[in-house]
């Protein structure tokens, strides 16, 4: 019904994959926008599986399943599955679901770049407030002074602030 349903909406590009065995080979060789699963009562070992063929951080993946309890639904989204839809599946939900799937997906995906710059900026803020320290010490100038020192070395060098920070925090462990 699911493969049917989707040909109706015009996407052509199916594959069906029945062996979970094989799952991750298959999956990375065809790199699909979605990966879609019907099964009747998933295991944890077949989330596993699921987990490890399609890292769900790189793609939508949409759970159809005709019954769960409450762990495999907790396990699943856990594993990163962006749709769990139990029982009563009919084809003119299916569009709407994988669409969903789809949106909460990219939403997570943001989520994750955002935090990911996050905490990149801030151990570049760490380093930066290290290497100030540093100078401050060393030359015995004030924080505002620090900084610029290491800003103007970082223009004159073609370099970022939190490279030159980086340099100039090895050099010092070095050196101490």
């Amino acid at each position: 019904m699911i493969v049917d349903s989707l040909r109706e909406a015009g996407d052509d590009r199916i594959t069906v994959i029945s062996e979970i065995s094989s799952l991750s080979r298959r999956i990375t060789e065809q790199a699909p926008d979605i990966v879609i699963v019907d099964i009747t009562s998933p295991t944890r070992d077949m989330l596993e599986e699921l987990t490890l063929a399609t890292s769900p951080l790189d793609r939508p993946v949409a759970m159809f399943v005709d019954k769960s309890d409450d762990n495999l639904t907790k396990a699943a989204i856990e594993a990163g599955v962006s749709a769990y839809v139990v029982d009563n599946l009919r084809p003119e939900r299916l569009t709407p679901v994988i669409s969903a799937a789809i949106t909460r997906f990219n939403m997570f995906r943001r989520m994750r770049d955002e935090l990911t710059e996050t905490k990149r900026a801030l151990e570049e803020r760490k380093l930066i407030d290290r290497a100030k320290g540093i100078l401050m010490k060393a030359r015995g100038i004030g924080e505002d002074e620090a900084y610029a020192i290491l800003r103007r070395t970082a223009m004159d060098k073609g370099k970022k602030i939190s490279e030159v920070a980086a340099a100039l925090v090895t050099a010092a462990d070095l050196l101490s």
